[in-house]
């Protein structure tokens, strides 16, 4: 069995498993630091407890992590006393195809727990430290959708992508070099090597070569847009109509609302911030690291989705007992104007999708901001070379980049599409729109 699965029963339920607990566990600060109640049958929701100290960005951090692993938080309940947290969340895989290791998830969720003490006969829990960069070098015939395919299995393994350069060359095969880590930190070991590529050759075909080597001295690559092109994806204020000259399909305009209010006459100590919006893909991880990163500290909070039968049919419902950084309440309007402000543009706009022509060529651009830790979003990658894969569309080559824009970074993604007779791109304004409507729809959770 691949490292870090459990077995698990057709269809992804796993008979209510219980994982958590024991030492390991107590090392961390409890004796439950992570729990997990899995699913009894597909479609069922696990339920994950996390109890341990608290730190600034704790919750951020769990959610990029589940979202990481594929999986959608239905709900959720946090609270915390500035020392000690208390979390709960009701999760579920995206899709049936997602095969989710939940030894792995576990242990990736008790890593980022703080230690209340330091037990050195237990350094698997200790705080991690910098990432270690791979290559990992294919090469293989080219054919429609290969790029998804290889993602989607770096994404079963935990191997996580920073950046790639897919090149093809003239007799039909593609040189993908993908920078990566390794979400279990093992790939400096021959054994997770082995098990790398032996799952892409036996996924993809005898017929590739493969190898993963150190990446010493790797840094995040930085793409330079043209100024104009920059200037209409990074904006702070997108026009109704949104960019990249396509009209928003009904389930995306339906997406463009939030109520975001304040109040602080319910608790003499916090601020209730109370939000209604179209539930999507990521939400309460953008909802977190936008407070993170907006030093708003959380002091309880819970997320729901609407109810069958509810007026807010397809919303989710936030309330959060907040306090700013400094302890105090968000009393002042122009504080409470600029997270307002934040917010609704974090959770109406957390994606840039942008089709451009490129010399004869055409290429889409999608970008996201990253976390003032340096840490962007999960699974963008994975999703528009998914939603490409779905339009028949092949991918000529593909970079990942980071560029400063709006106060902030920003990490982009940049494919150079193939013009085919069954699907033009160069002439067909439809087409592009169509591009973008399905790039974007998969990317807030429309599809998958």
């Amino acid at each position: 069995m691949p490292m870090g699965e459990v077995a698990a029963r057709p269809g992804g339920g796993v008979g209510g498993m219980v994982l958590g607990g024991g030492a390991a566990a107590a090392a961390v600060g409890g004796d439950d630091a992570v729990v997990m109640q899995l699913s009894a049958a597909e479609g069922e929701e696990t339920v994950i407890t996390v109890n341990c100290p608290d730190q600034a960005g704790l919750g951020c951090d769990l959610c990029r992590t589940i979202l990481e692993f594929g999986l959608r938080i239905t709900r959720g309940d946090v609270s915390t006393d500035g020392h000690w947290c208390f979390v709960v969340f009701w999760v579920v895989p995206r899709s049936s195809s997602i095969k989710i290791r939940w030894a792995s998830l576990k242990n990736r969720l008790m890593s980022m727990c703080p230690s209340s003490y330091s037990i050195p006969f237990y350094p698997d829990i200790s705080q991690p430290g910098p990432p270690k960069f791979y290559l990992l070098k294919l090469l293989l015939p080219d054919r429609k959708g290969l790029l998804h395919d290889v993602t989607h299995i770096l994404s079963e393994l935990e191997l996580l992508i920073h950046r790639v350069k897919v090149s093809t060359t003239p007799d039909g095969r593609v040189v993908d070099l993908f920078f990566i880590t390794d979400g279990m930190e093992l790939l400096h070991t021959k054994e997770r090597q082995e098990e790398t590529c032996s799952t892409l050759i036996a996924t993809l075909g005898h017929s590739i070569s493969c190898e993963v080597l150190s990446a010493e001295g790797f840094q995040q690559g930085f793409s330079s847009l043209p100024p104009k092109i920059a200037e209409e994806l990074f904006r702070v204020e997108l026009a109704g109509s949104e960019i990249c000259s396509s009209s928003l399909s009904a389930e995306l305009k339906r997406v463009q609302t939030a109520t975001i209010n304040f109040d602080n006459s319910l608790s003499p100590a916090h601020t209730l911030v109370q939000i209604i919006c179209a539930d999507q893909k990521g939400l309460i991880y953008d909802i977190l690291r936008t407070m993170k990163d907006c030093n708003i500290q959380i002091f309880y909070g819970r997320f729901r989705s609407d109810k069958k039968g509810s007026v807010n049919k397809g919303c989710r419902e936030v309330d959060l007992f907040v306090k700013q950084v400094d302890g105090k309440k968000v009393i002042d309007p122009e504080k409470q104007e600029a997270l307002w402000s934040r917010l609704r543009s974090e959770m109406l706009h957390p994606l840039r999708v942008m089709i451009v022509s490129r010399g004869p060529d055409t290429e889409l651009l999608v970008a996201n901001p990253v976390e003032l830790s340096g840490k962007g979003r999960p699974r963008v990658f994975y999703d528009a070379t998914l939603a490409l894969k779905a339009l028949g569309i092949c991918i000529f080559s593909a970079e990942i980049g980071r560029q400063a824009a709006s106060e902030r970074q920003w990490e982009v993604y940049r494919f150079l599409l193939d013009d085919s007779k069954e699907f033009p791109l160069a002439n067909s304004p439809t087409n592009r729109n169509r591009v973008v409507d399905r790039v974007r729809k998969t990317l807030m959770g429309c599809y998958n």
